[in-house]
């Protein structure tokens, strides 16, 4: 299971959402009152949490919302070879392949823990630990 359905105006920033099939990170949400015949709008901003897209939602605050299951890891680099790294779940052991995030090119070592993030059968380094 992927994703879970939530009502959006349960929604906070921080927290995560799907927008147009993507899981995003909450940065802002506005919202209008109700009228008088209708419900209340919610404009929901997210970040694309793998490739930092600016994503909009526009949904009645009673609506239902997917959200992503996002789980946290930990893995081990192996190796680097030029913007590409492999890596070592630190559970599992399964090994696999990652581009280096911009934000951490050059700081990436073998040997090094990393924190990374999967949802939707995709993988992202958040940040290299002990920095």
């Amino acid at each position: 299971m992927s994703k879970i359905f939530s009502v959006a105006k349960e929604l906070k920033e921080g927290k995560y959402v799907m927008i147009d099939d993507v899981p995003c990170r909450v940065v802002s949400i506005d919202s209008s009152k109700p009228g008088k015949h209708g419900a209340a709008k919610m404009r929901v901003v997210g970040m694309g949490i793998f490739d930092n897209q600016k994503k909009n939602l526009l949904v009645p605050s009673d609506a239902d919302i997917e959200v992503p299951i996002i789980e946290r890891k930990s893995a081990q680099v192996i190796s680097v070879s030029g913007s590409t790294m492999q890596m070592m779940d630190t559970e599992s052991f399964e090994t696999y392949e990652l581009a280096i995030p911009p934000e951490l090119v050059g700081k990436v070592e073998t040997g090094k823990e990393c924190e990374m993030m999967e949802a939707l059968g995709r993988r992202a380094v958040i940040r290299i630990k002990g920095e």
